[in-house]
C-alpha cells in the first residue's frame, strides 16, 4: 500500500525523504509528494505518477528544512492525480499530514467541513485529518489528541506544523509506523525498509500510539495522553540487501537469494545437533501443545497457497488436521475455533490487515496464535504466542518469491516440530531434516538452468493470451502459484488447478497453441498427470513442464522441460517454485513492463 517517510535531525530533509521515497517504492503508488516544515511555513510539493516526477521538481525547487514527511500514494478516496496526492494541509495552511488507510466515516466528516465553510481542495480522506487538525488550537501533539476521537477506521498518519518545526508527530490504528533511532535524528516510516540506510535501532508502534519526536528525544502516548513505554529494538536487516546488486530487476535478484535465504530459515530453527526442529525457538509451549487438536492457517494471496502446500505438510507429519482458510473470509465466517485450536497467521510482511483481523479474532476465542511472517516487531509477531521468522530479509519486488517459498520451508518445519511434539519423530525425520539442509543446493541448480531455455518458454506463452498451470496432490498449489506469478507481472491471464480437475472444466479452453504448464515431477500420481497432459495434447496445447532434466516418460511428451533436481516429494514444492518464478519474470520482461511494481498492486495490504 500506500508508504509514509518522516524526518526531523540536522540533515536537509528533501535528500532523506526522497531516498526513503524510493526505498519504498516497491508498495506500490500512483502518486508522489513531500513537504517540508519551516518557521512560519510548510512548503509542499506534489506530482501524479512516478516518484522521479517528484524528484525533478524537487531539484528545480530549492527546498530547505531539517523536519519533512513524505509519501506515495496508492488511490483509495480520488484519483490518482497531483490534487489527490499527500501530503495534504488544512486551509489555512499550518498542518501538513501524510495519511496510510481508510477513514470509514469519511462522508460525515467531509459533509460536517463543507456545511461548516470549509473548502476541501481534494477528494480524500487525508486531507479531513488535516482541515480537523487546523479547526483546534494548541500544540500539534495536543491537537492530534483532540481529533483522535473524531476518526473512525484504519490509519497511519504522521503530522507536521509551521508552528513547530522542530517536532513530529505520528499515530496509528491498523497500517503500520515505525520510529527510527538515528544519530542526532528521528525518522519514521510505514516500513522498515525505509530507515535501515541511516539507522537499525526502531521503535514499533503499537495501535493508537502517538508518538511525539523533538529535538530532545521521543515521548509517546496513548490516546488519552498518558505515556507508555515501547521498547527499542536493533534490526538484524542488513541494508545492501535492499539494493539491486547489479541485477536488473528487484525480483531477479531475489529469486537468486532463494538459496541463502532457505539456508539462513532452516538453520535458524534446527537443534544443536541439527538433526530436529527445536521447538523451543519457535515459542511453542509443550503443555499448550498437548492440547492442540487442529489446525487453522489463516493468509492472502501467495501466502495462502503457501498455506495451501502447509495443510500437506503438518496432516502428513503431524497427523493433525488442517483447514487452509483466506484470512479475508475467515474473519467473517463463524470458525470453530477453541483452546485446542492452533491458528497460525501466515504473511510476508506482519502487517496485513484482513490477516491480522483474522489473528485476533482467533486469539479472542481463546485458540494458541502463531504466525509466519518476515518481519521481526511486525504487528503479526508481536501479537503471535509462537513465531517462525522467514530468514528472507527485506523483499522489494512486489511478485513474492523469496518469501513464498522461505514460507514452505517454516511451514515444513513446524509440521516436523508438531510432528516432535507428539513423539512421532523417527529416522525418517533426521532424513528429511538433512535433505532441508541440502535444498539451498538444489535450488542453486535449479537456478543455473540455461537462460535459453526459457527464451523458449516465452515464446510458448505469449503465443496465447491465457494459460493453464496444472499440478496434482502437493504441487497443485504450486500450480495456482505459478499462474499468480504470470498473472501478477504479465498481466496475461492463467489459471491454475489441480490436474484431476481439468475435465471438469477447464479443458474448454484448450485448443491449437494453448499454452499448458504442468508440474511433473516424481510424485505418486505422475502417470495421471501424464495422462492428462496427453489429453490436452491431443487438442492441440503447447506443453511446458517442470521435470527432472532425465523423466524420459515426460520429456518425450511436452515441448519444452524445465529442469529441476531430484528432491524428496516435501521438499519438491519449493524447487518447482523456482522455474515458475523465472517463466514470469521472463514473460514479462519480453513485454516490456514493469516487473518490481506491476500496475494496481500493492506489496503490503494494509487496509482491507
Amino acid at each position: 500500500m500506500c508508504g509514509i517517510i518522516g524526518y526531523l535531525g540536522s540533515h536537509q530533509a528533501v535528500p532523506v525523504i526522497l531516498d526513503g521515497l524510493k526505498r519504498l517504492e516497491y508498495r506500490g503508488y500512483d502518486s508522489a509528494g513531500l513537504a517540508v516544515a519551516s518557521p512560519g511555513r510548510i512548503h509542499v510539493l506534489r506530482a501524479a505518477g512516478k516518484l522521479s516526477n517528484l524528484e525533478e521538481r524537487a531539484w528545480e525547487t530549492t527546498l530547505h528544512g531539517t523536519l519533512g514527511v513524505g509519501h506515495t500514494r496508492w488511490a483509495t478516496h480520488g484519483a490518482p492525480t497531483e490534487e489527490n496526492a499527500h501530503p495534504q494541509m488544512d486551509a489555512s495552511e499550518t498542518v501538513a499530514v501524510v495519511h496510510n488507510g481508510i477513514l470509514e466515516n469519511y462522508a460525515r466528516l467531509r459533509h460536517e467541513l463543507l456545511d461548516a465553510g470549509i473548502p476541501l481542495s481534494s477528494d480524500t480522506d487525508t486531507e479531513l485529518i488535516a482541515q480537523l487538525l487546523g479547526r483546534v488550537a494548541g500544540p500539534l501533539a495536543e491537537r492530534v489528541l483532540r481529533v483522535l476521537p473524531r476518526l473512525e477506521g484504519q490509519y497511519a498518519v504522521v503530522a507536521v506544523s509551521r508552528d513547530e518545526p522542530d517536532t513530529l508527530v505520528a499515530f496509528r490504528n491498523g497500517p503500520p509506523l515505525v520510529l527510527g533511532v538515528g544519530e542526532g535524528e528521528f525518522l519514521v516510516a510505514s516500513d522498515v525498509t525505509a530507515l535501515v540506510a541511516r539507522t537499525r535501532k526502531v521503535i514499533f508502534l503499537e495501535n493508537g500510539d502517538v508518538a511525539v519526536m523533538t529535538r530532545e528525544g521521543i515521548r509517546i502516548v496513548d490516546a488519552t495522553g498518558t505515556p507508555v513505554e515501547r521498547e527499542v529494538e536493533e534490526l538484524d536487516w542488513d541494508p545492501g540487501r535492499a539494493e539491486k546488486g547489479g541485477y536488473r530487476h528487484f525480483m531477479l535478484k531475489e529469486i537468486h537469494e532463494q538459496p541463502d535465504a532457505i539456508r539462513n530459515t532452516v538453520l535458524a530453527y534446527l537443534d544443536a545437533e541439527r538433526t530436529g526442529v527445536a521447538l523451543d525457538g519457535l515459542g511453542f509451549e509443550p503443555e499448550r501443545l498437548e492440547g492442540v487438536r487442529r489446525i487453522h492457517l489463516v493468509a492472502c494471496g501467495t501466502s495462502w497457497h503457501a498455506c495451501l502446500v502447509g495443510k500437506f505438510f503438518v496432516e502428513r507429519l503431524a497427523g493433525l488436521p488442517v483447514e487452509v482458510d483466506y484470512a479475508s473470509e475467515y474473519r467473517y465466517r463463524s470458525p470453530l475455533v477453541g483452546s485446542d485450536t492452533l491458528v497460525v497467521g501466515v504473511t510476508q510482511s506482519g502487517e496485513t490487515a484482513d490477516t491480522l483481523a483474522a489473528m485476533e479474532m482467533a486469539a479472542e476465542a481463546g485458540a494458541l496464535l502463531g504466525t509466519i511472517c518476515n518481519v521481526r516487531g511486525s504487528s503479526a509477531w508481536r501479537a503471535a504466542t509462537a513465531r517462525l521468522l522467514t530468514q528472507a530479509g527485506p523483499e522489494i519486488g512486489v511478485a513474492s518469491t523469496k518469501a513464498f517459498t522461505t514460507q514452505l520451508v517454516a511451514l515444513l518445519l513446524l509440521g516436523l516440530g508438531l510432528r516432535s511434539s507428539r513423539g512421532l519423530a523417527d529416522r525418517e525425520d533426521r532424513e528429511l531434516v538433512a535433505a532441508l539442509q541440502r535444498l539451498p543446493l538444489a535450488v542453486e541448480q535449479t537456478l543455473a538452468v540455461d537462460q535459453e531455455l526459457y527464451g523458449r518458454g516465452v515464446e510458448l506463452i505469449t503465443a496465447g493470451d491465457d494459460s493453464l498451470f496444472l499440478g496434482r496432490g502437493i504441487l497443485y498449489p504450486i500450480a495456482l502459484e505459478g499462474a499468480l506469478k504470470l498473472k501478477e507481472i504479465s498481466y496475461l491471464h492463467a489459471e491454475g488447478y489441480p490436474a484431476g480437475e481439468m475435465k471438469h472444466g477447464p479443458i474448454a479452453l484448450v485448443q491449437e497453441g494453448f499454452p499448458v504448464v504442468a508440474l511433473a515431477t516424481a510424485i505418486p500420481t505422475r502417470d495421471k498427470l501424464l495422462g492428462n497432459l496427453m489429453e490436452v495434447r491431443s487438442r492441440g496445447a503447447s506443453l511446458i513442464a517442470v521435470a527432472e532434466a532425465g523423466a524420459t516418460s515426460v520429456t518425450s511428451l511436452v515441448d519444452l522441460v524445465l529442469p529441476v533436481p531430484d528432491v524428496p516429494i516435501l521438499l519438491q514444492p519449493v524447487v518447482t517454485a523456482v522455474p515458475l518464478q523465472l517463466l514470469a519474470y521472463h514473460v514479462a520482461v519480453e513485454l516490456g513492463l514493469d516487473v518490481d511494481q506491476p500496475r494496481n498492486l500493492a506489496k503490503s495490504v494494509t487496509v482491507e
